[in-house]
């Protein structure tokens, strides 16, 4: 893999896709934004949302992981992680609207081999179309990193001919709330993990979000600003059991299923993300000024996108080569860990130095510069900190001989 800010492929499929996205970014959903004036500080609607979603399906995009049954295109790894960093590397506002990240697909997960026919027709098929929008709901105040610890608790309930659950909780950091439709809730059972030695038992529900007993709220505004998170308060609420996904007793599973796939798949985009930081860096240092000459001539500012660049293409190199593996069938636990981990970390770092060599614009609200540095930041907490991470990895080398 070489380097560039402007990457090529070999592969004549994920050549023409990364180049057909391109175009959808840069072009119509460009000119859709500026019509509509939406920025990052936007309060997004489903009246926003909507023809995004239906535009990237009929474009082929919205879903276009999924198997071909579903109207996907059945993408390999590392063609999806071409896509995803394309996403982030246009700067467009609504780009997690175009693969299915924000309410969509790619949000759903893998729960759809846990779905039954009529969760599938009901929910996850409407999902996949465009006309429906979920959220993930797993995260408590005091249960992050430590989800065992969560206190909503789901009761079974069989009374006056009733077949289903009472789910009471309150759930944060519910991205895509503020739009959905449903969320994705897991609980724990009530009875279980309540005495010392007790092992608790969680279970998945799928909860309509404006059943009896279902609050959806404003969620608290993360550091880049963005309106796309809700806290969802769950009041004895009534869940059918025919929204029970899987088994009872499953639901941990099922929300961390696939857990080292999805954090080797966060990493594209913010790889394409700091990419973006790095070519609107190069760009200000070729156009600024300074006593005469282009910022770039000054040897401190060449040594600074030098380390940059060279931090970005070690990033996306390992991460590249860890999905690659993972094409190829091979478990990559520990890589998963540490791409996460030098992916979150070295980014931090580029987007701090493009902050420094932007000097007053980098520090102002409102450019673009300031808010991909917000938004990185918290990739060093977000789908695992960075300290979790090293855990992790520690973790898996204590058990390899």
């Amino acid at each position: 893999m070489t380097f560039s800010l402007h990457p090529a492929y070999d592969d004549p499929r994920t050549a023409e896709l990364v180049e057909r996205l391109r175009d959808y970014l840069d072009g119509e959903l460009a000119d859709y934004e500026r019509e509509r004036g939406i920025t990052h500080a936007t309060r997004l609607t489903r009246a926003d949302l909507e023809p995004v979603w239906r535009r990237s399906r009929e474009l082929g995009f919205y879903g276009i992981h999924l198997p071909e049954e579903y109207g996907g295109q059945n993408l390999t790894y590392t063609r999806l992680a071409a896509l995803k960093e394309e996403v982030g590397a246009s700067g467009r506002v609504l780009s997690h609207c175009v693969l299915g990240d924000m309410g969509g697909p790619l949000r759903a997960g893998d729960i759809l081999k846990h779905a039954t026919e009529r969760q599938l027709s009901t929910y996850l098929l409407p999902l996949i179309r465009g006309e429906r929008a979920c959220c993930f709901s797993l995260t408590e105040t005091d249960a992050g990193s430590d989800v065992r610890s969560m206190r909503t608790v789901a009761v079974r309930d069989t009374g006056d001919g009733r077949d289903g659950y009472r789910l009471t909780g309150h759930k944060v950091f519910s991205s895509a709330g503020p739009f959905a439709d449903f969320a994705i809730v897991v609980a724990r059972m009530a009875g279980t993990g309540e005495r010392e030695g007790d092992k608790p038992r969680f279970s998945a529900f799928l909860v309509d979000l404006d059943s009896p007993g279902c609050r959806v709220e404003d969620g608290a505004t993360p550091m880049s600003g963005e309106h796309i998170e809700s806290d969802v308060v769950l009041q004895d609420c009534y869940v059918p059991a025919a929204n029970l996904l899987g088994e009872e007793g499953a639901g941990m599973r099922i929300a961390l299923g696939r857990v080292t796939t999805n954090r080797l798949l966060h990493c594209p985009t913010v790889l394409g993300a700091t990419r973006r930081a790095l070519r609107l860096t190069l760009d200000r240092t070729r156009t600024r000024q300074v006593a005469g000459q282009p910022l770039l001539m000054l040897q401190a500012i060449q040594h600074k996108v030098a380390d940059m660049a060279t931090e970005l293409y070690a990033a996306r190199s390992m991460t590249y080569a860890a999905l690659a593996a993972l094409d190829q069938g091979r478990e990559v636990p520990a890589e998963a860990f540490m791409c996460k981990l030098f992916v979150a970390e070295s980014a931090f770092r580029i987007l701090d130095q493009a902050v420094q060599i932007h000097g007053k614009e980098g520090l102002t609200q409102g450019t673009e510069i300031e808010y991909l540095f917000r938004k990185i930041r918290m990739f060093r907490v977000l789908t695992g900190t960075s300290e979790i991470q090293r855990n992790g990895i520690a973790k898996v080398l204590a058990f390899q001989h």
